[in-house]
């Protein structure tokens, strides 16, 4: 959280503990919290058990690393109800902890102010398109020198979410021939409008009530891959960004149409995380596969600290008000009060001893969502 969304929660009449050093990473030291109102603490169990609310951005990674949370305290962050270990939501839930996930917002009008996806998107998306011209083994622009002309990089995106509609117009600001598919029709006018070509491939389907698109049916799934198999023949770097919560991405790319890439091409994979869109992608690892880098890309975002910081604590402080304004509230003897609100409601996690989202429920009880994580 940036020094200024800092000091507008404590106008508001909030206080507010910084564990010391939190924000040097983006480049914030704790004089500018102090300056903003903030009190600078060291040591980080006494953070943990002196705070109502915790904002954080990663939830731990095992259920010990925060064992002086006290009950009625409610954590806030990304906290990855799909991903991050079962163990630490039962370990909140038997302790009386309540936990809120900035990732499960509803993607509604009025939380916009508060969409921490598509604020990290945007950041995941411009890096994705930076790190491919990086990796690139050629000039992502047109050129013309005395030596001669040097056509421009050809670059496909596939799927124009927040992230892949970011990369398209990066890619595009860097000077390359970019194309890009996505299953919702839709979004054909967003992305001709940032200067790609939309390719129409008889492939569609529609989106879910957050903007994400449906998954494919295995007739349709198959179709897509065969119609994707020239354009991944044509370009130089690929993008993808093909996501379904709680499930596993799709395989947009086979190994035989790597194989027919150029070799010296690059895909960046920014579904790695759940899977990954090609057959080959390992999650924080660049691979090599028929000559073609294939970049699992994960945390993108952390590569743009500042910047994905100030739109991350943002979001943050802005969800933190809305919080305030809904009722969220304590008594005397701390018990914890959750304003009966349908944006909040879709965000719970961990409340009340229980773990409430279905995602949790089900990766407890063994369901496919687990075995799809490990």
């Amino acid at each position: 959280m940036p020094p200024d969304s800092v000091g507008r929660l404590v106008s508001q009449g909030h206080a507010v503990t910084m564990e010391s050093a939190a924000g040097h990473g983006a480049g914030f030291d704790d004089e500018q919290y102090q300056a903003a109102g903030a009190v600078i603490e060291q040591d980080r169990s006494a953070v943990l058990a002196g705070s109502d609310l915790l904002a954080v951005v990663n939830g731990p990674r095992n259920a010990g690393d925060w064992a002086g949370v006290p009950r009625g305290t409610v954590v806030v962050g990304l906290l990855k109800p799909f991903s991050a270990p079962v163990e630490v939501f039962e370990f909140w839930a038997s302790g009386g902890v309540t936990a809120l996930s900035m990732d499960a917002l509803p993607r509604v009008s009025r939380a916009q102010s508060m969409d921490v996806l598509s604020s990290l998107s945007t950041v995941i998306g411009y890096r994705a398109a930076v790190v491919a011209a990086e990796r690139l083994r050629k000039f992502f622009p047109l050129l013309m020198t005395a030596a001669g002309t040097i056509p421009p990089a050809r670059v496909l995106v596939l799927g124009a979410g927040v992230a892949g509609l970011q990369a398209i117009a990066t890619a595009h600001r860097l000077g390359a021939q970019v194309e890009a598919f996505d299953t919702r029709p839709e979004v054909r006018e967003q992305v001709e409008s940032l200067g790609a070509r939309f390719l129409t491939l008889e492939v569609e389907t529609s989106a879910t009530q957050d903007g994400y698109a449906t998954e494919l049916g295995e007739e349709a799934h198959r179709q897509e891959n065969e119609r994707l198999r020239e354009p991944v023949a044509w370009a130089d770097a690929i993008i993808t960004t093909a996501q379904i919560p709680g499930q596993r991405a799709p395989i947009l790319i086979t190994r035989e149409m790597i194989s027919g890439m150029k070799p010296g091409s690059v895909i960046i994979d920014l579904a790695a995380e759940s899977g990954g869109n090609t057959e080959v992608t390992e999650a924080g690892r660049a691979v090599f596969y028929a000559g073609v880098e294939v970049v699992g890309a994960q945390n993108l975002a952390s590569e743009l600290p500042r910047d994905a910081s100030q739109l991350y604590g943002r979001n943050l402080a802005n969800f933190l008000q809305y919080l305030d304004q809904a009722g969220l509230a304590w008594d005397a003897d701390h018990t914890l009060s959750l304003p009966d609100d349908d944006i909040v409601n879709r965000m719970v996690l961990v409340h009340a001893g229980q773990l409430i989202h279905t995602g949790l429920v089900k990766r407890r009880e063994g369901g496919v969502m687990d075995v799809l994580n490990r």
